[in-house]
């Protein structure tokens, strides 16, 4: 069977694989947990679709287990992932309703398992993160959007906050003094362990507002699913041009994994054959 190389997380917004054919729903069992996903088929190609959130939007973002998401679709076998967030900006010129590629982020997170390699018998792991969002997937996510006609800013640094609140307008404010153009609160730690494991991802960021104390009216999340609603037929087409596209055959760098990741893989192998003896 043709392996599953291509992934896409849907954030806040983006809960249906419309884009796929052929949608099937698959339990993935890992050591950090068990994961629900869709896999289905783009012209021809095998997709993993997952929601961060999950089903109805019923897990906050300081809740979501990060680890077992990205230790499934390694375990998949794929290879590199379109992640979507929705974030509010710090930057005037990345106004609401534009596509923003973030290529540097700001970590305010506070309570989330951040590592695959927590000290605990897995090892300790420094994983280089100088450019954290891989560069020639932002460039092809670039070009398609540019083919779309999409406003797109390929570079920005998205501060990723705790949540599940908005963030007051002094922290807005911190935010921008220290280099910050969009908030979120999801791509840290999803981007490191991806990382980690030695996958290629990007994020395509969707502005649905301007941040706190900026914004000239209080923030809600009625608002941003109003905006999500609006993006949506322009994600869809994003993702499905990019799904289409995206050459196979690539060395960026992003694969590379550590012997302590290696030997975090040889566990998931041993895990699966424990649960396949038990079943029978």
């Amino acid at each position: 069977m043709q392996p599953i190389e291509l992934a896409v997380i849907g954030g806040t917004g983006v809960y249906r694989a419309d884009m796929l054919e052929n949608l099937q729903e698959k339990r993935v069992l890992t050591a950090y947990g068990s994961v629900e996903l869709m896999t289905g088929t783009c012209q021809g190609r095998r997709i993993a679709f997952l929601t961060r959130h999950g089903k109805g939007h019923s897990v906050p973002p300081h809740r979501i287990n990060y680890q077992a998401n990205i230790m499934a679709l390694k375990k998949l076998g794929v290879r590199q992932i379109f992640a979507t967030t929705a974030v509010g900006s710090l930057n005037p010129e990345m106004k609401p309703m534009d596509f923003v590629l973030p290529d540097q982020f700001l970590d305010f997170t506070k309570s989330r398992r951040t590592t695959f390699f927590e000290g605990d018998g897995t090892g300790v792991v420094h994983v280089d993160v100088t450019d954290p969002y891989c560069a020639r997937t932002r460039g092809l996510i670039e070009e398609k959007a540019a083919a779309l006609g999409l406003s797109m800013h390929n570079g920005g640094c998205y501060v990723c906050a705790e949540g599940p609140r908005f963030e007051t307008p002094a922290e807005i404010r911190m935010f921008k003094m220290m280099g910050g153009d969009l908030v979120g609160m999801t791509s840290v730690p999803e981007v490191v362990l991806a990382r980690e494991a030695g996958m290629c991802y990007a994020t395509i960021s969707m502005v649905t507002n301007f941040a706190a104390g900026i914004s000239a009216e209080p923030l809600s999340h009625q608002e941003v699913l109003d905006a999500m609603a609006m993006l949506s037929g322009n994600i869809s087409k994003l993702i499905m041009a990019l799904l289409e596209a995206v050459p196979l055959d690539f060395d960026c760098g992003c694969g590379s994994i550590s012997p302590e990741m290696k030997a975090l893989l040889r566990r998931e192998t041993i895990l699966d054959a424990h649960a396949i003896t038990k079943e029978s």
